[in-house]
């Protein structure tokens, strides 16, 4: 008799809906406050008690972007989510392979991100996501290579 190799059934995801990414979006926001305030509030403040300096403030912008950085791109390439992604069962994946993007990948949406976040702020950007992107990505993501999909089986397949 012929046996026929079963085949796991891959998850079926779908690029996450725009109301969905804008949720996670300011719930991300929320999370970020205890983020910033621990690893760049805190230190900024003990540095200028206990050593009685200012650090000037394109370093301390320099500071913010690589903690943020830090944050992003790691949670990024360990699952391809943060904190808020998983509460709304989004996944960052590679556009060309639905994995999760490498640290070359994960590096440049963060860089994208910050214009694009000023953009997306501006309106322009959510009218480009609404009405303009053919799968309704903001222009980092595009520009990337990365797409945000709905994956409600990451969590299962993470063993969560």
């Amino acid at each position: 008799m012929h046996q026929q190799t079963q085949v796991a059934p891959r998850p079926a995801v779908s690029i996450a809906t725009l109301r969905r990414r804008l949720s996670s979006m300011l719930y991300e926001s929320l999370l970020l406050l205890g983020v910033i305030a621990i690893g760049f509030i805190a230190p900024l403040v003990a540095i200028g008690v206990l050593l009685q300096i200012q650090i000037p403030g394109a370093l301390e912008w320099l500071h913010l972007f690589l903690l943020l950085g830090i944050y992003f791109i790691w949670l990024w390439r360990r699952n391809g989510q943060t904190l808020a992604m998983q509460t709304w069962q989004l996944q960052l994946v590679d556009i060309r392979t639905g994995k999760t993007p490498s640290l070359a990948r994960c590096l440049l949406r963060y860089v994208l991100a910050w214009p694009s976040m000023l953009f997306i702020l501006s309106g322009f950007g959510l009218l480009w996501a609404a009405f303009v992107d053919r799968e309704r990505q903001f222009p980092h993501d595009r520009l990337a290579g990365t797409c945000v999909v709905f994956n409600p089986n990451q969590a299962q397949e993470t063993g969560r």
